[in-house]
Formats: C-alpha cells, sequence, structure tokens
C-alpha cells in the first residue's frame, strides 16, 4: 500500500503508453517512480501524503520528443518552452548534424552562424545566451549538468561540429575526409557515447546550409566517412544513427549504406521521412523498403512528423510573400509599425498587390504559382489540415480581386500581425492522408517537431498536443487514430527508440513522468510572435491550454498550464 511519502491518483482515465486499451486507474508514485496502479477507487489513500483526484481526467506518461534543437537554448533556458508547456518531459536534441560541441574556442561564432542557418534560431541570442565552458562533447554535457532544469533532456553527437574540430576549415567546407580524419572522427563519436551521447546526427540535404549559405558539414560525406563513424556506435553496443536525407534520394542512392549502418553496427538508424510536393508518391517507395528492412529484423525507421511540415508567414518572421516582391525593398527594414503603415498606404497597396515585378518570373514562380497552398489563417485557433478552398487562390478568385491583395490584407490584419499558414512537406495531397498512413506503420516514429528550432517561421514544439487534439478528437478530413496508438507513439516508442527504459509508460517501477489532461478542452493559444530570447530574440510560440498537471520524476512542474517552479529535470546520459 502508499505510505505517507507517496502521492496517489485517483479516478483517472489512463492511457498507460504500451497501447493498451484505456481504464479507469489509481497511481500511485513515490521517490521519483511509480508504485502502483491499480483499479480506480481501490488505492488507499490512508497516511498517504498527497491524494489528487482526476476525476476522469485523462492520465498518460510524459511525452518523449526525439527530435529537438534545444543544444543552446538548454545552456541558459532552465524551463525548455515551448515542450515543457505542452506534456513533454523528455527531450532529445542534437539532431540533424548540428549542435555545439565539439568546439574548438575559435569556432564559436562559426557554430552559432550554422545553427542559425539551418534552424533559424536568432544569431544574436545565442551570442548573448551561451556561456562557453566547454571544448569537448563531454565537457559539454558537464556544463547542460551542472544546470537545473524542468525537463529531463539527452543529446546527440552532431557531425556538423564534430568534423569542423577534427578537420579544421578542411572539415567546414566539405572537403573529402581521409583515413586518418574517419579514425580520428569515431574514436571521438565512441568517447562520446560512453560519456553519454545518445546517438550521432547527420544532414544530406542542401536544404540546410549556414547563414553564409554553406553546407552543413558532412552533407557530402561518402560512405567509408559515415560507416567508418558509425563503427563507434558498434563498438559501444548502443545509439541511433540520424540524419536528414535530401529527400527525394533516400530510396535511390542512400538506402544500401543506411541497411548496411543498420546490419554491421545494430544501431537504430533514423531518418527524416516527409513527403515533397515534387515527388509525392515516393512516400509509398520508401514506406516498401522500411517495411522489408522490418521484416529483415534491421533496425531502421522513417521519422515523421505530426502534421505537415511548413511556415506560419508574417511581417515580423523570417517568411512571407512580400520579401520576394521588390518593391517591398523600400520598407523591408523599416520598423514593423512603418511597414504596415507603408502597406495600408492606397499607392503602394497597389504596387505590391496590382503591379507583377520585373523579375524574370522569379516572384511569379517561387509566391503566385504557390498560392494554392498558402492558407490565411483567421479563425481563433489555426487548422493545420486545411481544405484547399480556403486557400489564398481559391479566396482570391471567389473575390474577383488579386492574391496579393488577400496575402497583402492577412498580413497587415490584427496591428500586422496576420498569419498565413503554408506547409510545403506532407500537404502534396491536400491533406494529411500521407501521415495517417505513415503513423500506422510499424516501422515509423514520432519526431520532426523541431522544438527550440525554426523561430521566425514554425512553432511545431506543441505537436505532441496536436496528435491528441488533430487525430484522436477533433479531425474531419478523414479518419481518426485512437487515442491509446497515438499516446504509444510519443511515450513507449520513442523512449524506447533511445534506449530510455525507465520511462514511457506507467506501470510500477517506471519513472513518474506522467500528464493528467482535461482532454475535452485540450487546445492551443493562438501562435505569436513573441521576444522573449536573449537580446530581445524574436520567436514564434503556442502555449497548451488543457494540462492539468506535468510531473517530472514525481515532481509536479505543471499545475493548470502554469509552471509550479520546480526544476527536476536532467540530463540522461546513454547508457
Amino acid at each position: 500500500m502508499p505510505g505517507s511519502d507517496s502521492t496517489v491518483i485517483r479516478n483517472a482515465h489512463l492511457v498507460d503508453g504500451t497501447g493498451a486499451p484505456a481504464r479507469k486507474a489509481d497511481v500511485a508514485f513515490a521517490n521519483g517512480r511509480i508504485t502502483e496502479v491499480a483499479d480506480a477507487g481501490t488505492l488507499g489513500t490512508a497516511h498517504v501524503g498527497r491524494v489528487i483526484d482526476a476525476d476522469g481526467r485523462l492520465i498518460t506518461p510524459g511525452w518523449v520528443d526525439v527530435h529537438t534543437h534545444y543544444d543552446a537554448q538548454a545552456t541558459w533556458d532552465p524551463w525548455m518552452t515551448p515542450s515543457s508547456w505542452h506534456g513533454v518531459t523528455t527531450v532529445v536534441m542534437g539532431n540533424c548534424g548540428v549542435g555545439f560541441a565539439p568546439a574548438a574556442p575559435d569556432r564559436h561564432d562559426w557554430l552559432i552562424a550554422l545553427m542559425e542557418g539551418v534552424e533559424d534560431i536568432p544569431g544574436s541570442a545565442m551570442t548573448e545566451g551561451i556561456t562557453w565552458g566547454w571544448e569537448s562533447f563531454e565537457e559539454y554535457l558537464g556544463v547542460l549538468e551542472s544546470t537545473p532544469h524542468v525537463i529531463d533532456f539527452a543529446t546527440q553527437i552532431p557531425h556538423g561540429a564534430l568534423r569542423a574540430y577534427v578537420m579544421g576549415d578542411r572539415g567546414a567546407a566539405n572537403e573529402p575526409a581521409t583515413a586518418d580524419d574517419v579514425v580520428a572522427m569515431s574514436r571521438m563519436v565512441e568517447s562520446a557515447m560512453r560519456a553519454g551521447a545518445l546517438g550521432f546526427s547527420t544532414s544530406r540535404t542542401p536544404l540546410h546550409r549556414s547563414r553564409d549559405g554553406e553546407l552543413v558539414p558532412g552533407t557530402h560525406a561518402d560512405e567509408n566517412e559515415l560507416l567508418g563513424i558509425a563503427d563507434a556506435l558498434r563498438r559501444v553496443g548502443r545509439g541511433v544513427f540520424q540524419f536528414a536525407p535530401e529527400h527525394i534520394k533516400v530510396p535511390l542512392n542512400e538506402w544500401g549504406w543506411m541497411r548496411r549502418i543498420a546490419k554491421e553496427t545494430g544501431a537504430t538508424v533514423s531518418v527524416n521521412f516527409s513527403q515533397p510536393d515534387d515527388a509525392p508518391d515516393l512516400w509509398r517507395d520508401v514506406m516498401t523498403l522500411l517495411s522489408q528492412a522490418h521484416d529483415d529484423g534491421l533496425p531502421m525507421v522513417g521519422q515523421v512528423a505530426g502534421r505537415s511540415i511548413g511556415v506560419l508567414m508574417c511581417l515580423e518572421g523570417s517568411a512571407h510573400p512580400l520579401l520576394f516582391h521588390p518593391a517591398f525593398n523600400a520598407v523591408r527594414f523599416s520598423s514593423h509599425a512603418e511597414q504596415v503603415a507603408a502597406l495600408r498606404n492606397p499607392d503602394f497597396f497597389r504596387t505590391v498587390t496590382e503591379q507583377l515585378p520585373d523579375d524574370g518570373g522569379l516572384f511569379e514562380r517561387v509566391i503566385l504559382q504557390n498560392t494554392w497552398k498558402m492558407f490565411p489563417v483567421t479563425s481563433a485557433n489555426i487548422d493545420y489540415e486545411p481544405p484547399m478552398e480556403d486557400s489564398v487562390r481559391e479566396i482570391a478568385r471567389r473575390r474577383g480581386v488579386t492574391e496579393m491583395t488577400v496575402i497583402v490584407e492577412q498580413l497587415t490584419r490584427d496591428d500586422g500581425r496576420g498569419l498565413i499558414y503554408m506547409p510545403f512537406f506532407n500537404y502534396a495531397y491536400g491533406d494529411l492522408s500521407f501521415l495517417y498512413e505513415a503513423h500506422q506503420h510499424p516501422a515509423t516514429r514520432m519526431g520532426l517537431g523541431d522544438a527550440g528550432a525554426h523561430c521566425g517561421a514554425i512553432c511545431d514544439g506543441g505537436m505532441p498536443t496536436f496528435m491528441l487534439t488533430h487525430w484522436t478528437r477533433d479531425r474531419t478530413r478523414g479518419p481518426k487514430l485512437p487515442l491509446e496508438w497515438i499516446i504509444h507513439r510519443q511515450t513507449q516508442q520513442t523512449a524506447r527508440m533511445y534506449r530510455m527504459f525507465d520511462r514511457g509508460v506507467v506501470a510500477p517501477g517506471q519513472r513518474a513522468d506522467l500528464n493528467i489532461i482535461d482532454f475535452d478542452a485540450l487546445t492551443f493559444t493562438m501562435p505569436h510572435m513573441a521576444y522573449d530570447l536573449p537580446a530581445d530574440g524574436r520567436r514564434l510560440v503556442q502555449r497548451a491550454i488543457g494540462y492539468a498537471s506535468t510531473f517530472v520524476a514525481g515532481v509536479q512542474t505543471v499545475d493548470n498550464d502554469t509552471f509550479t517552479g520546480e526544476l527536476p529535470g536532467k540530463l540522461v546520459r546513454g547508457v
């Protein structure tokens, strides 16, 4: 029976993370661990330290988000938002080949520029926020571990930082690695893994470039380099090899070395898996390859997002259509208020809405040909699966105005804080049907939320909340997915992917990482631009409403969507 140091949550609607059917239950925990799970109303409460009546609300494991980019933020911010607003209790960072360790003393600015370009995190915020106290990856872990945080966090060693550290300018410039270079990098990865890294990450997509336009080091790494580095995971006996591919090349020329790494090292190979517009049916080939790997017993997974991967365009953000209109250059570097005033001037309004720029067709190709997938955000919240009739193109056609008229009116509404949602992956069919299929495949895993990154264009760190609200409750444009499956996807599945066997399930002996959720009322606030990073850096934020409680290792960190002030989070070292 629970003792005086225990907390008992009674009368919960328990979904335990395993995929098993929901049930009414009581849950007890003490000293950071779950001690008992029993039928609702059967756990005694005499001499118990605290009793919480869940009153039928949903209780789940805390979410485990395996694709974040808090590598800089974790060094200055104990609150790890937005993830901690959304029921996440463990995050994995160091994805896509970018990060801050190892770091030679003369590479600090270069690493910041790399992260700024790839992940759209303000460089000024990182320059002011990071207090460098490390060179090696092992020292970086020590610095992270020395500061309290609200949630648990783990990291991977990134190819970009590693290559530049070992190879210097040759590595930064994506020159071929010598055999000695590969040996040195492999040894450093082994050392990082033995110190607690959960894996290694790399990028092979031309979309990932530094602030100066340079590709992430390792983008063109040959098979010998990739296999040589991956051999470190074999020597350690664990780890994830995570990478961001050039999407249309995954089934064409990447799958061979991926299979070799999985087969020869035993490491889990995790490839970012999305649906590009220019190859909308290619995902079927990738699913076939994943099925074959799964049937062959190879640890290979496709990491998929919960929704389309796109941007929220606004005048304060990193991307919006007017940035491609030469006339906008007249006010591009003016204050936000001055931009709004100029766009509301009738003459300037006509220039940008009715005159096609003389730019060789660039504006037409980049903007006007894509208005079919630009969706003004006009409701109290945002629809991440909008119908085509709500696009800029269709609105303009119905109204008999130019598409730019719709765009400028939208961007200047709400004192110039209007939003336009533009998906660019996973929406080639005009809905989320690709993801409906992908999330049911046994060799895919939930990820790609990019929490902490793309600050001026997305706020997908709330994707775990979206998974519950959209896929299990609110979806109208196709079938839903079972609540038990969606919770399993972002708890036990993601935790096990990184060998975190102590969390992700509500069961005796597991960590008391828990959410109590008002599921019927669960929703979001409206996305908006905040200036709360160091140096007044900007980021789009979207909070959740409906998390009655979040516990990390048995310590309550959230009470009715508000932080309690407790900071029980710790660095998770791989074992």
